[in-house]
């Protein structure tokens, strides 16, 4: 299990309006690293669009827009090497100004506040966006790595303003393979694979990341878990952390989306799918990448008990886990 866990002071109760939660704030203090080994630290759990969400008009967004909650930031995990001093990005979400802040600030204090290397994992706006951030009209950052499958490569060398950011040198794309290991430094490798989603521009993939202690599962995207050609029951066995598409609670949430254009897997029906395993592997999944409609943002919620009952977990920011 997690070495170090996030520190929660609940301000105030929650209410739950008609499909969206109105969430208090919290004052999320971040968890201290371990000083040698290296180490995931979860730097945002919401979906792509953020919370508030634009054009929202329930409650649980009205208020944010006029006092924003700091710890609602879109889906990102940093991870770092303390000993060989590097530190990592996955995915470059809208939030990536605050979210290498936070990594340089608390967890991997270095000079230049650049990570040595940005995996995507698909081309979804919350999920590479922030790649803009890293041009010349805000840091004209110098040749960072951006790891990436071959479609999403492409996409990004032959389409502004992505391509702009290529030819000046701003990133250096490093094309990833399905299934095979990149090794990021003497103790870490990735290791990208493929899962079903809606890929109009580019793949998309889920990661696998290993020390040489314990590994992770990151699938923050994924259609429903029938449709993937693995079995996800056996993935989680094989790993230490799973970090899973978690969406929406239900599939009542939305009242004016077709459900079946955003096929998600509903945490309902993956607490149904792994109803049956040990708790020891129950305990292994973090659920993450919350819509803003998804009740279990508010670890209050009656949802939010039924995961925790459940021997489930929730991702929070500033959260970390060892490797």
């Amino acid at each position: 299990m997690m070495t170090f866990k996030t520190v929660l002071h609940v301000v105030f109760g929650a209410i739950f309006l008609l499909g969206c939660t109105e969430i208090p704030k919290e004052n999320i203090v971040a968890a201290p690293p371990p000083s040698d080994s290296p180490f995931i630290v979860i730097l945002g759990t919401i979906q792509d669009a953020g919370s508030p969400h634009i054009a929202c008009k329930k409650d649980c967004c009205k208020a944010l827009f006029d006092q924003p909650d700091p710890n609602r930031q879109v889906v990102s995990l940093g991870l770092v090497d303390p000993v060989h001093s590097k530190s990592f990005l996955f995915d470059a979400t809208p939030d990536i100004s605050r979210q290498l802040k936070a990594l340089t600030t608390y967890y991997h204090s270095k000079e230049k506040e650049i990570v040595d290397g940005i995996f995507l994992t698909h081309a979804h706006i919350g999920h590479y966006a922030g790649l803009m951030y890293l041009g010349m009209e805000a840091t004209d950052a110098k040749k960072v790595a951006v790891y990436a499958m071959p479609r999403m490569k492409q996409f990004l060398e032959t389409n502004g303003p992505w391509s702009q950011l290529v030819s000046r040198q701003n990133i250096i794309l490093k094309e990833l393979n399905d299934e095979r290991s990149e090794k990021i430094s003497e103790h870490l490798q990735v290791i990208p694979f493929t899962v079903p989603h809606r890929d109009e521009y580019s793949e998309t993939v889920g990661y696998t990341i290993k020390s040489s202690n314990k590994s992770a599962l990151f699938i923050p995207d994924i259609d429903k878990w029938e449709k993937w050609e693995k079995d996800i029951v056996q993935e989680i066995k094989k790993v230490d952390y799973a970090f899973l598409d978690a969406t929406f609670f239900s599939g009542k949430e939305l009242n004016n989306r077709d459900m079946k254009e955003i096929p998600h897997p509903f945490i309902l029906e993956s607490l149904e799918k792994f109803k049956s395993i040990p708790s020891s592997e129950k305990a292994k999944v973090y659920f993450i990448h919350f819509n803003h409609t998804n009740p279990v943002i508010n670890i209050h919620s009656k949802e939010a008990k039924i995961i925790n009952e459940k021997g489930f977990n929730i991702a929070r920011i500033h959260q970390v886990f060892t490797l």
